[in-house]
């Protein structure tokens, strides 16, 4: 059962996560490219595509964290030092994702905003994007493997 937890747990973090990490990173730059040609649909429809992804995936990402805990569970890691740091950064991540980028990307799929707000996005962006992918390190190399990778 635990083999088959920790398969639904990383195949939902590449399902779920990939596509956020990537449609937020894409988003920035193509508001800009929507804010400098406002009358071009094909911009502004990339904008607003971007901003679904990244709204329907982090809600599909919630499934990561709940199979992540069942996974924890069933292999007796719960207490473990890299696994409660794992947690807390991941609750860091989705709160930059839910306060930060999400509601960032509102004004600029309205065709409001700023140069300089791409730019601040960019960077609460770059932040998630850091976050998980140092949870990821922190799943693969975590200490006391039995591995022995």
């Amino acid at each position: 059962m635990t083999k088959f937890l920790l398969a639904v747990h990383v195949l939902a973090a590449i399902v779920a996560i990939g596509p956020v990490t990537v449609a937020a990173s894409m988003f920035p730059p193509a508001a800009r490219r929507a804010l400098a040609a406002p009358d071009d649909p094909r911009a502004t429809e990339t904008v607003r595509l971007l901003h679904r992804i990244c709204r329907v995936y982090a809600g599909i990402g919630i499934a990561v964290p709940v199979f992540g805990f069942f996974t924890a569970s069933a292999m007796g890691v719960m207490g473990d030092t890299w696994l409660i740091v794992s947690i807390a950064l991941t609750v860091l991540a989705a709160l930059v994702l839910v306060v930060l980028v999400l509601p960032g990307q509102e004004p600029l799929v309205e065709g409001e905003g700023t140069r300089e707000a791409t730019v601040r996005l960019a960077m609460f962006t770059g932040v998630f994007n850091l976050l998980w992918a140092t949870v990821t390190v922190l799943m693969i190399i975590r200490p006391g493997s039995t591995t022995g990778a």
